[in-house]
């Protein structure tokens, strides 16, 4: 008998997350990641990456053509069927971010969870996710975590799309604006604060907090009618700019860059 698809599943297998990160909004995202990915990346030459939560493959196969031995993760089976039809040398699996034990401990130089965290609903099980990710991180590794922002949510589904006032009367959102999702949401939503504690309580020093795609959700059709010049100004400023306190957490996302410490015996 087939097992029923989730809610989780049945959206992914509609929603194209290439289409997404191939927009002008999604590019300036994928790029500003991808700096900060090879920034990490130049003192590991023969860096071994883990990809969590990984889609459709779209860093995992950029940065396996680059040379690198990466290996993927992904728990819709939709995403992983075209993920592996790209034919990259990326070894995939299905499976859980929370429960990574295909991996032994302290497998990874890299590890990048950049889906995960956006479909978990309570702190408990992002804390897994995290604990799981730094479990099989090497000593002195790096991990790259995303998080949608709940700033993002407020202004553009609440007030811009017209549902502030659904969303106060069913709940969903606090006295200060906090969003609070249900499974059914299929996308949960932070602030830093919240990043901040499950740092904490992992046990994991953060080395930068970034902004990946800054404004750029926002000015979806004004960066659709840039030319590639004037595109390419944007990509300067931004990344001038994504490291700026007053700016992170604005966002849709935003990307938590942790080391996992080295232990001294």
């Amino acid at each position: 008998m087939a097992k029923e698809m989730t809610e989780l599943e049945k959206y992914y297998n509609k929603f194209n997350e290439d289409k997404r990160l191939d927009s002008r909004h999604g590019q300036v995202e994928f790029i500003t990641s991808m700096q900060y990915i090879h920034r990490y990346l130049a003192d590991m030459p023969d860096a071994k990456i883990l990809d969590v939560g990984a889609g459709t493959g779209k860093y995992s196969v950029a940065l396996a053509n680059e040379g690198y031995d990466v290996t993927a993760v992904e728990l819709v089976r939709y995403n992983l069927g075209i993920l592996k039809a790209k034919h990259s040398s990326v070894k995939a699996y299905q499976g859980n971010a929370m429960k990574l034990k295909r991996f032994e401990d302290d497998s990874f130089d890299l590890t990048l969870v950049f889906g995960p965290m956006y479909h978990l609903y309570c702190f408990e099980d992002k804390l897994k996710a995290l604990q799981e990710a730094k479990r099989v991180t090497r000593q002195g590794g790096i991990l790259m975590v995303a998080y949608c922002m709940n700033e993002y949510c407020v202004l553009t589904y609440a007030f811009k799309e017209g549902h502030i006032h659904e969303c106060l009367a069913g709940n969903r959102l606090t006295e200060d604006f906090h969003s609070l999702a249900e499974e059914k949401d299929l996308y949960d939503y932070v602030r830093i604060e919240d990043i901040d504690r499950l740092d904490e309580a992992a046990g994991l020093e953060r080395l930068k907090l970034v902004s990946p795609d800054g404004p750029a959700d926002y000015m979806r059709p004004v960066l659709n009618a840039m030319d590639e010049a004037t595109f390419e100004i944007f990509m300067q400023y931004h990344l001038s700019t994504c490291e700026r306190p007053e700016l992170i957490g604005a966002g849709a996302h935003t990307l938590d860059i942790l080391r996992k410490q080295t232990v001294v015996y």
